[in-house]
């Protein structure tokens, strides 16, 4: 099975790009939805994230997750501890449903992953695609999109690697600062030459 990397940033329309793709016909695994399911109640991951951030459940028992997000964005260490909690449980649910997609006889998978590079999953895949913007229209879609101040769209912004800095990594990029059927006609000829790999 090969393996290819979907990437971008905070509001560059990385969600838009995974849907096109599965209209193509990709098998795409999202690591947001990983990420999720890990914290649902009564797991493991929800435990331990509550364990260390005290006060971030709702009474429920559920994650707050506009809670946890204040507490992470601003604050690198949390950020980094809440990873440290996420990431692994998030890798091995990624690989269990590798698994099972193989066995299934799934040639290629599409692995959407906002923070690809920063967490060094590059190397792992068969290709990786961008998703790239100017950061102005990035940052501009985030506050309408989120309803944030500029203050709390920076936050956002450096808590990620630049897309600028991610090109160097990426196999294909898809230009989304235009409109969607430009963008429909990259991911076309991205998700053609990833076929042409076999």
């Amino acid at each position: 099975m090969r393996l290819y990397g979907l990437t971008g940033g905070i509001a560059s329309g990385k969600s838009t790009v995974s849907r096109m793709l599965r209209e193509l016909g990709a098998q795409v695994l999202d690591a947001d939805a990983f990420a999720r399911q890990v914290v649902e109640p009564g797991t493991p991951g929800l435990a331990a994230v509550a364990a260390r951030f005290p006060n971030v459940l709702t009474p429920e028992g559920r994650l707050d997750r506009v809670k946890l997000g204040a507490r992470v964005f601003g604050d690198a260490t949390e950020r980094a501890a809440l990873n440290a909690i996420i990431h692994p449980l998030v890798g091995q649910a990624f690989l269990e449903r590798v698994q099972e997609l193989a066995a299934q006889g799934v040639e290629r998978v599409v692995y959407d992953v906002p923070l690809l590079i920063e967490n060094g999953l590059q190397g792992g895949m068969d290709g990786v695609i961008l998703i790239w913007v100017p950061r102005p229209l990035q940052k501009a879609r985030l506050m309408a999109r989120d309803g944030l101040d500029d203050a709390a769209a920076e936050a956002r912004l450096a808590a990620q690697l630049p897309l600028d800095e991610k090109r160097p990594h990426a196999t294909w990029i898809v230009d989304n600062s235009g409109d969607l059927a430009s963008t429909r006609a990259q991911v076309e000829r991205v998700w053609q030459a990833v076929l042409a790999r076999g």
